[in-house]
């Protein structure tokens, strides 16, 4: 008997639910000690895991946009009442719900900086799906909480908008990535000074329901280790490893489950670097235990493929977080969870062993990345020459590298003169070419195309494989700027556009958007440079 299209629908429906109708469990407050005063005042508070944080109240909560993918994924119905919107912005809470802050520290620009937190974070409650998938839900700008030091605790607009559409379309590029389910207004200014430059604004307040299995980052872990709590970092690795890594067994459990960091954490910067995606602050309170994309600031993609390049005005002059020294810093953060966890291990070596498996891992899942990107039927030993050498004139001549991937896919298979080859690739060009830059293009394309010819795959296949890994579509730091200031004006048309967009990365459908930066955006703020308020 075969079920149909109208019978799975009306089955999907019956779980179907509101947010008020939810039971939220509270597995992580339940299991750990936390101050439940529900106290903001900014403190430190050793030996907790949590501090309860109860939403600050805004002027009116307005629905700006849904994702019904997601809402769909967690079973959840649009709020069709004002009563459900306030949820989403922390007017209301549930009598299930119990809303906390969790406490972290860092690694921030390879300095170690303390105690943390959630500043602007409240954890509501986790959801579980009638497939019994688990789903924490966090509010981002709902107030202050007692990790808020000295600021407010709220997010605006331009931030909020940011976070929502970069989360989203992440997680349709097949990038590992927490996720957005909704975001409102406020109807409430917020002061913000985007560049710290002593020049503050008022900006609409905006906040975004986040959404992950754990938000559990790296810097749970250091800031029990650094104030000698063994017991209780003891507590969260078991526990960790107990929810989210229950195949892991044995008395080896604890290393087995920093190895398979190290194995996510150095696969999730190969896929940014397929498409190009710079976080632009990865310190070790960002960087998330389930190896996902997580906390969405100054990010953005690379335009001109500039290996130095980073979108963050604080990461200057230094360039730590830029576009190539993604994968290091990472190692170098895995370093910084090593060695929090290394009280409840036997010793340092084997440790050690782990963390320098990081590089085999990565090198080995980049180099058959950059084989699908190009086409290849795979990555033989003279193959990493070749990917080296795609490096090299990419950084030299600088092409648009969403573009230049685009048009690589459909070149013609014949043996072209240079002319005619740097014709083809002439819309991803930013400026006239030098001669050394021609040379170095038209060169590679030559020994390419040599070693397209010994493919044992078919040119459609070939050509199949660089289309499901080269995006189209990128949200690029320009579009996004474009739309919030549209979206400040009362027009959503550009906004409502690129969140129909960015579920079809890999598509020509939306080739409206297919161009390169535009020279006005290289300069103006919010498109090529921004800062961690973003």
């Amino acid at each position: 008997m075969s079920i149909g299209k109208g019978s799975i629908e009306e089955e999907r429906k019956i779980f179907m639910k509101n947010l008020s109708e939810i039971t939220f469990r509270n597995d992580f407050v339940e299991n750990f000690p936390g101050d439940d005063t529900g106290s903001t005042q900014p403190r430190q508070t050793p030996g907790m895991f949590y501090s309860k944080a109860l939403p600050t109240p805004v002027n009116k909560v307005a629905l700006l946009a849904w994702s019904d993918e997601l809402a769909e994924e967690l079973e959840l119905s649009k709020p069709a009442s004002q009563k459900e919107i306030d949820i989403l912005g922390g007017n209301e809470v549930t009598p299930s719900m119990y809303p906390y802050a969790a406490c972290y520290a860092g690694h921030q620009f390879g300095n170690w900086a303390g105690q943390l937190g959630d500043g602007r974070a409240i954890t509501l409650g986790e959801l579980v799906t009638s497939k019994g998938q688990k789903w924490e839900l966090q509010l981002k700008g709902a107030g202050s909480t007692a990790y808020s030091r000295m600021a407010d605790g709220r997010a605006v607009l331009r931030s909020s908008v940011r976070e929502y559409l970069m989360s989203e379309a992440i997680h349709h590029l097949r990038i590992p990535t927490t996720r957005a389910l909704s975001l409102v207004s406020t109807g409430e200014p917020v002061l913000r000074d985007m560049f710290y430059d002593g020049h503050p604004a008022y900006e609409p307040g905006a906040i975004v329901m986040r959404v992950a299995p754990s938000f559990l980052r790296f810097g749970n872990f250091e800031i029990f280790a650094a104030r000698g709590e063994l017991d209780n970092l003891r507590k969260l690795v078991d526990w960790t490893i107990e929810k989210y890594y229950p195949h892991l067994q044995g008395q080896d459990r604890v290393i087995s489950w920093y190895k398979e960091m190290v194995d996510r954490t150095a696969r999730l910067m190969v896929e940014w670097m397929r498409v190009g995606f710079v976080h632009g602050v990865m310190n070790t309170d960002n960087m998330s235990i389930l190896g996902l994309t997580i906390d969405y600031g100054p990010y953005s993609f690379v335009d001109n493929y500039d290996p130095s390049f980073t979108p963050n005005t604080t990461d200057l002059p230094g360039r730590r977080y830029a576009f190539a020294r993604q994968a290091a810093v990472a190692k170098w953060n895995l370093g910084c969870l090593g060695g929090a966890i290394l009280p409840l291990l036997s010793g340092e070596e084997e440790l050690i062993k782990v963390v320098d498996s990081y590089d085999d891992v990565y090198w080995t899942a980049f180099y058959s990345m950059m084989g699908n990107k190009i086409g290849l039927d795979g990555v033989r030993p003279d193959d990493i020459s070749l990917i080296t050498e795609l490096e090299k004139m990419m950084a030299t001549v600088q092409p648009d590298m969403t573009i230049f991937y685009q048009l690589l896919s459909h070149l013609p298979a014949e043996t072209k003169n240079k002319e005619e080859v740097l014709q083809h690739f002439g819309e991803s060009f930013y400026q006239k070419l030098s001669q050394i830059q021609s040379d170095l293009i038209f060169n590679w394309i030559q020994r390419y195309r040599e070693r397209k010819k010994t493919n044992t795959i078919s040119p459609e296949e070939s050509v199949k494989r660089m289309q499901e890994n080269n995006p189209r579509f990128i949200l690029r730091n320009y579009l996004l700027h474009q739309a919030i200031e549209d979206l400040e004006k009362g027009d959503d048309s550009l906004f409502v556009k690129l969140q129909q967009a960015m579920k079809e990365p890999y598509s020509a459908k939306h080739d409206e958007f297919f161009q390169k930066r535009p020279s006005w955006a290289s300069q103006k703020a919010g498109c090529s440079m921004l800062s961690c308020s973003s």
